[in-house]
């Protein structure tokens, strides 16, 4: 009879096998299988080691998720009891023995803590420096975005640790950190765009950027008020999607998700009652679009969606314009919204 440990290591000792049965969407890349998380998304965030002592454990750098072989099979499945997750376990590697409830002390059907994560975010964030005049100012003004050194949620770090998931070799590179933070202002994770140090946009690496620490319902959050409700508010995936639009609309609270599952998965906050979402101009884009949207209907918190006219808002922003980009907004948002929010003409 094999006890969860027992089940993990016996995972482990094939473990590109399990990653090509339980996430097929993943590639291997060198002594990693790397794929976008644990729903079996195409991506570049969860990493699962292959070989050597460590084999069968993984990560998921958006998420602060991790865990052992048997975690995942838990998280890909959908799974909450132990002999659920054993019995699936026990298929995939062939034995047929029932196996017990797990003993005291046994943690194989527990789910992981990100805690650790989070605090690894919110130490890396207190090391950083205010974004005015730094390589990460100049790297957003270039995308269009000129006052983004307004914005507490975003700073500097001159070195940031960076590892290749490939190869494993660790380096820095300057690099422009986000906070993420949950409803009531808490830091929960943070998110790193690495950049190159002579100025030439974003760091020359496979990943440039990654997050850590919890994403899930939460955001990088704009202009939210302390302590008060968030009538008016609006929230896409990307960090420059939505520093494009407040450098149009410099009044109105934002968020910004991250990623297309976290825009879909983003907790509104208490009072909201209009919700603008700005959606990328793709299937994954528009998916998260109406993801959110429905939450919030059932919520009673009126969705409107705005549109970019080319593939995001930061394309909008630099080839269109600030004055045609404003101009498209007025056309979308509710008129007291753009009394409220748009400076006059």
């Amino acid at each position: 009879m094999l006890y969860a440990s027992e089940l993990a290591s016996r995972l482990a000792q094939d473990a590109e096998a399990v990653c090509r049965h339980y996430l097929s969407a993943g590639r291997r890349a060198g002594n990693y299988w790397i794929v976008g998380d644990v729903e079996n998304n195409k991506g570049r965030s969860l990493y699962v080691q292959l070989t050597g002592p460590r084999a069968g454990r993984w990560t998921d750098a958006a998420t602060g998720q991790y865990g052992d072989l048997l975690d995942l099979v838990r998280e890909t499945c959908q799974l909450v009891d132990f002999r659920d997750i054993a019995e699936e376990a026990r298929h995939f590697l062939g034995l047929s023995q029932p196996e017990p409830a797990p003993q005291r002390g046994d943690t194989g059907g527990q789910a992981s803590v990100d805690r650790p994560a989070a605090q690894r975010a919110r130490r890396l964030f207190r090391m950083t420096q205010p974004l005015a005049g730094t390589l990460a100012d100049v790297y957003l003004r270039k995308r269009g975005i000129v006052r983004a050194s307004d914005h507490t949620a975003l700073r500097f770090h001159p070195a940031c640790y960076y590892r290749d998931l490939v190869n494993g070799r660790a380096t820095s590179y300057p690099a422009l950190v986000a906070a993420v933070t949950d409803p009531g202002g808490a830091i929960t994770g943070v998110h790193r765009t690495w950049l190159d140090p002579d100025g030439d946009g974003k760091a020359k690496v496979e990943d440039p950027r990654r997050a850590l620490g919890g994403l899930l319902g939460n955001a990088v959050r704009f202009r939210f008020p302390n302590s008060a409700p968030v009538p008016v508010m609006a929230a896409g995936e990307g960090l420059e999607t939505m520093l494009s639009l407040l450098a149009v609309m410099p009044g109105m609270p934002m968020a910004a998700a991250l990623t297309a599952n976290h825009l879909a998965a983003f907790q509104l906050p208490v009072g909201c009652r209009r919700l603008y979402v700005a959606g990328d101009d793709d299937a994954a884009g528009w998916h998260a679009v109406g993801g959110l949207s429905r939450r919030a209907q059932a919520l009673g918190v009126l969705s409107l969606v705005l549109a970019p006219e080319l593939g995001d808002f930061n394309e909008d922003l630099r080839w269109l314009g600030p004055d045609r980009l404003a101009a498209r907004l007025r056309e979308q948002l509710a008129p007291e919204d753009v009394i409220a929010f748009m400076p006059a003409r």
